[in-house]
């Protein structure tokens, strides 16, 4: 029989006082008198009500001096969040205990019953805080398949426990493959900001787990796979007073550059995923800038003309309305020097070393990506090329002017072919039996609430996966130390939230906005949990529970430098050389 610890003397749909009216009693009990610990109280109707406890403060009386505090009796705060009937555990409870009911300390077996695994709770994600006896389990599909945000201060084991669940996900557990019998079909693809996650799921060859890990030296993400948006983001200056007409040349430039290589698509716009050459793009603009035409003889001329032009290229300007001018026989374009800054960033772009993998991506024999090679492209991220049940798409070396643009794209990629994918199997009356994970590591960095344009793209897409993803069997992982500071439309869409240490006031607040106001006052909590310690919220959960996560093994390579260590060990000689070469990519 458990404990009797009081009875209930206020009830309400969100909240249950229990009065604890002697002292021993509440000495006995303390281990399991606490916030987020939980108690049983009886409904009249042979069943019980399971009671989270949120609040617990010594019970004031009145004297003749006014309010005063009795600490021999106290009051516990209590929030109902299931019933027992009979051995079943349910969520909410359609009867609530009244005044006078007993309260009882909720036995250990009956804790584990809740938690325990069964057909649809079969994921295990740790053990309760509370008690590291008990382990728990979640309903995978309603956590990976409704999206996840991830929020912790630096430090409070983020980035290990992002590591831990996918490694639960994947199989792999102190540094072993559960499946190198037999390749599995999970698919998971992480935006590593900081080069973290490549040791998390590095095996060794024995293992036969296969890692897909894509840099800026190996990643291939041709420009002409962007949209309208992101076009515009890499090239034009959106606060310049002829940005329009830019937009507009732009636009004319690479469409009729598509239809000119891909003359068996019927159908093709500016958003079209084919092929063009930005070189002849470029060209056309800069010779809209300073092509004059005769006026006796309609010859075209260049000033300073660029080499490699087709002359199908030049029939465009056939075209173009030449303006007439008192210059002689000379008449100007229609935007003569209208384009002078803009010709100079296009050039700029293109000849950025650092973004080569955007704008001039080649493939091994050297030679360029065109439209029939899209298959390969895409395989790449989804870990198809070498079956990859993980892959790692490390942004630490992308620049930070395509940071938003490399996630925008590669994001958006992943959502179409899961749309359509999705689509084509519905078409057979079947589920899309190929879903995805995207994990959005550091995602304040991309994703901000900040309106401005070089944003808008990112936003959209991941938003659009956040809105719509998990429809088409495209599941999404919101991680971030600055919650405040991320879209609230993509972690409103958040169904499940593994919350750890939040220091900063602001985002704890944020978070405690997107919870349901039940588990208020237990996300109080947030600042001080350890390392490794959350609060997991959502659908997956039976109910809301403060976890202790086990480290990841392998682990990421996250640990913080020690610096009074190193300071206090002898002076080291750094070759320097080594260093200035890989800042040159030399």
């Amino acid at each position: 029989m458990s404990e009797k610890v009081g009875k209930v003397i206020y009830s309400s749909p969100q909240s249950v006082w229990v009065e604890i009216n002697e002292a021993s009693v509440f000495e006995k009990n303390k281990k399991n008198l606490q916030v987020g610990k939980f108690l049983s109280i009886d409904d009249g109707n042979l069943n019980k009500v399971i009671c989270s406890i949120q609040n617990i403060k010594a019970k004031e009386v009145s004297s003749s001096e006014g309010y005063t505090v009795d600490y021999g009796k106290f009051i516990v705060e209590t929030q109902p969040i299931g019933t027992i009937q009979g051995n079943v555990f349910k969520r909410g409870s359609n009867s609530l205990p009244i005044p006078m009911e007993e309260v009882h300390v909720l036995d250990d077996d009956i804790i584990s019953m809740i938690f325990s695994r069964n057909d649809d709770f079969n994921f295990e994600f740790g053990t309760l805080l509370q008690n590291n006896s008990v382990p728990l389990f979640i309903d995978g599909d309603k956590f990976f398949g409704k999206h996840i945000a991830v929020v912790g201060s630096t430090g409070s084991g983020k980035s290990c426990t992002v590591a831990r669940i996918l490694q639960n996900a994947v199989g792999i557990n102190e540094n072993e493959n559960k499946h190198k019998e037999v390749q599995k079909n999970s698919h998971i693809i992480i935006f590593d900001m900081h080069s973290e996650y490549k040791k998390a799921f590095n095996l060794s060859q024995d293992e036969g787990f296969t890692l897909n890990y894509l840099d800026v030296s190996t990643l291939k993400l041709p420009y002409w796979l962007m949209n309208s948006e992101e076009l515009e983001n890499l090239f034009i200056e959106s606060n310049e007073g002829n940005s329009h007409n830019q937009i507009s040349i732009l636009r004319k430039a690479i469409i009729l550059n598509k239809e000119k290589y891909n003359r068996n698509i019927s159908k093709i716009d500016y958003d079209t995923p084919v092929y063009f050459s930005i070189k002849e793009v470029y060209n056309y603009i800069y010779n809209s800038n300073v092509a004059t035409k005769d006026a006796n003889t309609g010859e075209l001329q260049f000033v300073n003309p660029v080499d490699g032009l087709e002359s199908e290229e030049y029939q465009l300007f056939e075209n173009i309305s030449f303006k007439s001018k008192d210059r002689g026989k000379i008449n100007d374009g229609p935007f003569a020097t209208e384009f002078d800054r803009f010709v100079i960033r296009l050039n700029t772009t293109l000849n950025d070393k650092r973004i080569k993998f955007i704008t001039e991506p080649l493939k091994e024999d050297g030679s360029e990506f065109k439209t029939d090679d899209f298959t390969e492209i895409l395989k790449q991220f989804i870990g198809y090329i070498n079956k990859s049940n993980v892959s790692i798409i490390d942004l630490s070396g992308v620049p930070f002017e395509v940071l938003s643009i490399t996630v925008s794209l590669i994001s958006r990629i992943i959502f179409d072919f899961s749309f359509h994918y999705s689509k084509i199997k519905n078409e057979a009356n079947a589920l899309n039996d190929n879903p995805i994970l995207i994990v959005f590591e550091e995602a304040h960095n991309y994703i901000p609430r900040s309106s401005e344009s070089s944003y808008k793209s990112v936003k959209r897409s991941v938003e659009r996966i956040a809105k719509e993803g998990r429809k088409y069997g495209l599941g999404s992982m919101i991680v971030s130390q600055r919650p405040s500071e991320i879209s609230e439309t993509i972690l409103a869409q958040c169904n499940n939230f593994v919350a750890l240490r939040l220091t900063n006031p602001n985002d704890q607040n944020f978070v405690k906005r997107l919870l349901p106001d039940s588990i208020a006052s237990i996300s109080d909590v947030l600042p001080s949990l350890g390392k490794g310690q959350c609060l997991l919220v959502g659908d997956s959960v039976p109910i809301p529970a403060l976890v202790q996560l086990n480290m990841p093994n392998p682990a990421p390579s996250s640990d913080d430098i020690p610096f009074v260590k190193e300071w206090s060990t002898s002076w080291k000689d750094i070759t320097f050389d080594d260093v200035i070469r890989r800042w040159k990519k030399e």
